[in-house]
C-alpha cells in the first residue's frame, strides 16, 4: 500500500544544557523516590474529592478509604511537602530575622557597635571569612545559581520561538494522514482488477483443449523456423560457393606473383638464398581448404515447405481459439467477476470514511488557524516571562556585585599596619558594600524563595506525575484505570468513541500501536463500528460464484479444433524431405577451415622473413605481398567464416527438427483428434470437472485478495504515526522537554543561590568588621594596672584622631 513519509521527528535533543536537566532529575529523585501510584491507589487519589460530599452524606464506612487515600497521598508527596515547608519557613523567617538583625544592630548589638577587639589571629579570621565568602557563596552561587537559572530561562525562550516549525510540521503530517487515507482505500479496491485479470488469465490457460492449442501453435512455429533455416542454408551455400571460387582465384594469383618475385636474381645471393627457399616451399599452403561446390541443394525441401505455408494454419487455430474465448462460458465468467468487483466497490462506498475524514479535516483546519492566530500572543507572554525571570536573576547579580565590590575594595584597600579606627576609605567602602549586599539579601531573599517554592511544587510534580509516567507509559495505565475519568464507564476511551465502555480499548494500547505506525483500524478497534471481516466474508462471494457458474450453459458443438485441410498440411510438412538432407556432408565441410593456412599468420611470417633479407627491392616486394594477403583475409575470408557460422546453425536446427518431426506431427494430430472427440461426445462431464477446478482457483484468489485487504487495512491503511507524534510533541517535547525541564532547572539554580544567601550573609557581616572603619579600638597599656593588656580607648579618654 503506498504510504507517505512524515516530516515530524518527535524527538528533542536539549544539547549542552541536558547535563543540567539530568542533575535536576537526579535531585528530584532524591526528593521524590517513591514509585508512581497505580491501581487502587490512583482510585483513592483521584476519587477522594469527587466522593467527599458522598462521604458526608452517606454511611461512615466510606470514611476509611478516604482517610487511607489521604495518608497515601501524603506519603507519596512527602518529599515535596517537606521541601515546600522548608521553603515557606525560609520565606517567613529570613525577613523576620533580617528585621530583628537590623533592629539589633541599631542598638549597637549583633555587630552594630563600631568597635573591634584586637586579636592575635585577626588576620587569619579575616582571610578565612573572605575565602569562605568568595568560594562557598560567590563562586558556587554564580556558577550553580545565576548561570543555571539564566541558561534555563534563555533555553525556554529559544524553544518557544522554534516551536512554531514543529507545530506546523505536526499539522502537515495530520493533513497528509487525512488526505492519503481515501487514496489508500481506493488502491485496495483497484487491486481487485489484478485478481480479476489473474482469474481471466487462468481461464485462458487452463480451459478445455488449451493443451491442443499449445501443441498446434508450437508445431506451426516449428514450420516457420524450418522454412527460415532452409532459406539460410540455401543462401549460405550459394555465398560460400561463390566466395570460395573467388578466393581460390586470388590465392592462385598471389602464389604466381610470389614465385616471380622469388625467381629474381637477388634470391641467388648467399644471404637470401635460404630464406627464399623457405618461402618458396611454403607457397603450396596458399589454397582453399573447404569445398562447398559438391554440397547437395535444399531447393526441393524449401518448395514443399512453402506449399505447406500457403495455408495459414496458425491463423486458423487462433480463429478457433478466439471463438472459444468468446463463447458464452467466457462471457458469463467475466460477468461474474465484474459483479464481484462492483460489490466490493459498493461496500467501500458504504463505509463512513469520507464523511469522518471531511469532519476531521474541518476541525484540523480550524485548530491550525487558532494556533496560528494565538502563537504571537504566546510569544509575547513568553517575553514577559523571560523579562520577569531576568529581573530575578538580576536581583542575585546585584547582591553578587555588592559582595564582589566589597571583597575587591576591602582586599585592595586593607592595610594591616592601620588600626581599626584609621582604616582607609577604600577598605571602609568595601565593608559598606558587604553590608549593602547583606541588606539586599534580606530584601530579595523572600521574593526569590516564593518563586522557587511555586515553581518547585509545580514543575517538580509535573516531572514526577506527568513526564516520568509518560516516558514509561504508567500515565496511560492511570488513564486506563476503570471508572477513573467517568465513574459509570469502565473504559473511558471506548465510551467516548463507541458509546460502549465495555469494549477493551485503552489509551496505552492505542498509543503503542500508533507509535509502531499501525493502521488506525487496528489501533482504535474500529471493528466495533464496521467489521471488515463480515463485509469481506469470502463465503458470500463463494456462494454467488458457485451459483452463477453452475447455471452457465456452455455450447461447444460448433468448435472444430483442426479441420482436414490443416491435418493434411501437417502430414505434408512431416514428409517434406528434410530428413533426407545429407547433414554429414554439410557438417564435414563446415568443420573445415576456409584456407589450409591462416592467412594472417602466413602474412606475418612472410613479413618477418623479409626483414631478414638485405635492404632493397626484394624486401619491399615481399612486404607488399604480405599486405596483399592480409587484405584478402579481411575482405574475403572473414565474410566466408560468418557465412559458415550461419550455415552451421541452420543445418544443426534442421537436423534436430528432422529427427523427431514425424513423431511430433502424429502426436499433435492424435491429441487434436482426442480433444475433438472429447468435445463432441463427453463435453458436459469435462466441463463440470473443469468448472469446479476453475471455481476453486477463483475462490483461492479471492481468499488471497480479501486476506491481503484485511491485513493492509489493519496494518498499513491510515497508519496513525502522526497521532503518536502529536502526543509526543505536546507532552514529551513541549510540556516536559521545553517547559518542565526549563522551569525545574530555573528553580534549581535560583533556589541554590537563595540557600547560599544565608552563609553569605554570615560571612559578609563577619568580614565587614575587618574592612569598615571603627569609632573606637583597643589600645595596649603597660603602666596603669601593673600588667600588660588591651583595653578600650574611650575608658581612658583617648579619642580617635580621625574625629578630633
Amino acid at each position: 500500500v503506498p504510504a507517505k513519509t512524515y516530516d515530524t521527528g518527535a524527538y528533542h535533543e536539549p544539547g549542552a544544557i541536558g547535563i543540567l536537566f539530568k542533575i535536576v532529575h537526579a535531585f528530584l529523585y532524591l526528593v521524590q523516590p517513591n514509585t508512581f501510584p497505580q491501581g487502587k491507589r490512583i482510585n483513592y487519589f483521584c476519587l477522594k474529592y469527587r466522593f467527599v460530599i458522598d462521604v458526608l452524606l452517606c454511611d461512615t464506612y466510606l470514611l476509611l478509604p478516604l482517610f487511607l487515600s489521604e495518608l497515601q497521598a501524603i506519603y507519596y508527596e512527602i518529599g515535596f511537602i517537606v521541601s515546600a515547608a522548608l521553603g515557606l519557613l525560609f520565606i517567613l523567617l529570613l525577613p523576620l530575622v533580617g528585621l530583628c538583625f537590623c533592629m539589633c544592630r541599631c542598638c549597637d548589638n549583633c555587630g552594630g557597635e563600631m568597635h573591634q577587639r584586637q586579636k592575635k589571629n585577626a588576620d587569619c579570621q579575616r582571610s578565612c571569612f573572605a575565602t569562605f565568602l568568595f568560594v562557598a557563596s560567590l563562586i558556587i552561587r554564580q556558577v550553580v545559581g545565576v548561570l543555571c537559572a539564566y541558561a534555563a530561562n534563555q533555553h525556554l525562550t529559544n524553544q518557544v520561538r522554534g516551536a512554531k516549525k514543529l507545530v506546523n510540521s505536526n499539522f502537515k503530517d495530520l493533513k497528509i494522514f487525512l488526505n492519503d487515507t481515501p487514496a489508500q482505500i481506493d488502491y485496495l479496491v483497484n487491486q481487485y482488477n489484478t485478481t480479476k485479470d489473474k482469474a481471466l488469465s487462468d481461464l485462458n490457460s487452463k480451459l478445455l483443449s488449451n493443451k491442443c492449442f499449445f501443441f498446434l501453435i508450437h508445431i506451426f512455429a516449428a514450420i516457420r523456423e524450418t522454412k527460415e533455416a532452409l532459406e539460410n542454408v540455401s543462401v549460405s551455400v550459394e555465398v560460400l560457393q561463390e566466395g570460395t571460387e573467388r578466393l581460390h582465384a586470388n590465392l592462385t594469383d598471389v602464389k604466381m606473383h610470389l614465385s616471380n618475385t622469388l625467381n629474381d636474381s637477388a634470391c641467388n645471393a648467399a644471404q637470401a638464398a635460404s630464406t627464399c627457399n623457405i618461402i618458396r616451399n611454403s607457397l603450396a599452403q596458399l589454397n582453399i581448404n573447404a569445398n562447398f561446390s559438391g554440397l547437395p541443394g535444399v531447393s526441393l525441401q524449401l518448395a514443399k515447405i512453402n506449399d505447406v505455408l500457403k495455408i495459414d494454419l496458425s491463423s486458423l487455430v487462433q480463429k478457433v481459439y478466439s471463438q472459444y474465448r468468446q463463447s458464452n462460458f467466457c462471457h458469463n465468467i467475466k460477468s461474474v467477476l465484474e459483479s464481484i468487483g462492483s460489490n466490493i466497490t459498493t461496500f467501500t462506498r458504504a463505509l463512513p470514511v469520507q464523511k469522518i475524514l471531511a469532519d476531521l479535516m474541518v476541525h484540523l483546519t480550524q485548530s491550525e488557524a487558532y494556533v496560528q492566530d494565538y502563537f504571537p500572543l504566546v510569544e509575547q507572554y513568553d517575553f514577559y516571562r523571560w523579562l520577569g525571570c531576568l529581573i530575578l536573576c538580576c536581583m542575585l547579580v546585584l547582591i553578587l556585585v555588592f559582595y564582589y565590590l566589597g571583597l575587591l575594595c576591602g582586599t585592595c584597600g586593607y592595610d594591616k599596619h592601620a588600626s581599626p579606627t584609621t582604616r582607609g576609605c577604600i577598605s571602609n567602602t568595601g565593608g559598606n558594600f558587604l553590608m549593602a549586599g547583606v541588606g539586599f539579601s534580606f530584601l530579595f531573599s523572600w521574593v526569590l524563595m516564593i518563586v522557587v517554592v511555586l515553581t518547585f511544587v509545580t514543575g517538580g510534580n509535573v516531572e514526577k506525575l506527568v513526564c516520568e509516567p509518560f516516558e514509561d507509559k504508567n500515565l496511560f495505565k492511570v488513564l486506563d484505570t476503570p471508572y477513573l475519568l467517568n465513574k459509570h464507564w469502565k473504559n473511558y476511551l471506548a465510551g467516548i468513541i463507541f458509546k460502549n465502555p465495555n469494549v477493551n480499548l485503552t489509551f496505552e494500547k492505542v498509543y503503542s500501536d500508533c507509535k509502531e505506525n499501525k493502521g488506525i483500524y487496528t489501533s482504535l478497534h474500529l471493528e466495533h463500528l464496521f467489521n471488515i471481516n463480515e463485509l469481506l466474508n469470502i463465503s458470500m462471494y463463494t456462494e454467488d460464484v458457485a451459483l452463477k457458474i453452475e447455471h452457465i450453459q456452455i455450447n461447444l458443438s460448433k468448435i472444430i479444433l483442426l479441420d482436414e485441410i490443416g491435418k493434411e498440411n501437417l502430414l505434408n510438412f512431416s514428409s517434406s524431405g528434410i530428413d533426407g538432407i545429407d547433414f554429414s556432408a554439410y557438417l564435414t565441410e563446415i568443420n573445415k577451415s576456409v584456407t589450409k593456412v591462416d592467412l594472417l599468420s602466413f602474412a606475418n611470417d612472410l613479413e618477418a622473413r623479409a626483414d631478414q633479407l638485405p635492404k632493397g627491392a626484394l624486401e619491399n616486394a615481399l612486404k607488399g605481398h604480405a599486405n596483399n594477403i592480409r587484405m584478402i583475409h579481411n575482405q574475403q575470408v572473414v565474410p566466408l567464416e560468418q557465412a559458415m557460422s550461419t550455415l552451421n546453425q541452420s543445418i544443426r536446427l534442421l537436423k534436430r527438427t528432422s529427427s523427431e518431426l514425424m513423431v511430433k506431427v502424429k502426436n499433435v494430430i492424435s491429441a487434436v483428434n482426442a480433444a475433438q472427440d472429447l468435445i463432441n461426445n463427453n463435453a458436459s462431464q469435462v466441463i463440470v470437472q473443469e468448472t469446479k477446478k476453475y471455481m476453486d482457483t477463483i475462490i483461492g484468489y479471492f481468499e488471497q485478495y480479501t486476506e491481503w485487504v484485511k491485513e493492509s487495512i489493519s496494518m498499513e491503511v491510515a497508519a496513525c504515526k502522526p497521532i503518536a507524534n502529536v502526543i509526543d510533541t505536546a507532552v514529551d517535547i513541549f510540556l516536559c522537554s521545553y517547559i518542565a525541564d526549563s522551569v525545574n532547572t530555573f528553580w534549581f539554580g535560583l533556589g541554590g543561590s537563595s540557600m547560599f544567601l544565608i552563609p553569605a550573609i554570615i560571612f559578609a557581616v563577619k568580614l565587614s568588621k575587618y574592612y569598615r572603619r571603627m569609632d573606637t579600638e583597643d589600645v595596649y597599656d603597660d603602666t596603669e594596672n601593673g600588667k600588660n593588656g588591651y583595653h578600650k580607648e574611650h575608658l581612658y579618654g583617648i579619642h580617635n584622631p580621625v574625629f578630633t
